[in-house]
């Protein structure tokens, strides 16, 4: 019995990163806020890239709370949903390519809270979630967010998740 020749990693690489950015682009929010992510292998890491548009208080000047809010948000939703599609697309249940045609299934923010550790300073920003939870209904995801040093955060949140459901699973 012969075996399937592997693609070349180049291939595989560039199919994944597809299908992050059709994941990306069902969100329009996310090019508003100018919120990309960079990805290696299975790890995403955020980025904010600091714009005018971003300063809550021009006096400091200071990233807006609602900012920071919405990108750990942001974060942590894409990290779940990442999370789910390349379980799929490893186990082979999902063609990367097709992403870009389906319909879009995030999970729904029940309660998300975050703790402003120290002011948004105006340049870029940089998160990275972990799920800590994610079951058929219900996930949880921790993010945590710097600027000039990952050991000194700026902010942090933790967020509860209704899960989408399965293709062809009835919605509630």
């Amino acid at each position: 019995m012969t075996r399937a020749k592997p693609e070349p990693v180049q291939v595989v690489k560039q199919r994944r990163d597809a299908a992050l950015k059709a994941l990306l682009s069902g969100v329009p929010y996310i090019q508003y806020l100018g919120i990309q992510f960079d990805r290696r292998g299975d790890e995403l890491t955020a980025i904010l890239p600091f714009d005018e548009k971003l300063i809550g208080n021009p006096a400091l000047p200071a990233l807006h709370g609602g900012v920071t809010a919405a990108f750990l948000e942001v974060a942590a939703i894409i990290e779940l949903s990442w999370s789910i599609l390349w379980e799929e697309m490893e186990a082979g249940q999902l063609d990367p390519a097709a992403i870009a045609d389906m319909p879009l299934r995030l999970p729904k923010t029940i309660d998300f809270t975050v703790d402003y550790l120290r002011t948004g300073l105006p340049r870029d920003a940089y998160a990275r979630a972990r799920v800590n939870r994610s079951g058929r209904r219900y996930a949880s995801v921790h993010v945590e967010a710097w600027q000039d040093n990952r050991a000194r955060l700026f902010a942090q949140g933790t967020g509860h998740f209704l899960m989408p459901p399965a293709p062809g699973e009835p919605a509630e």
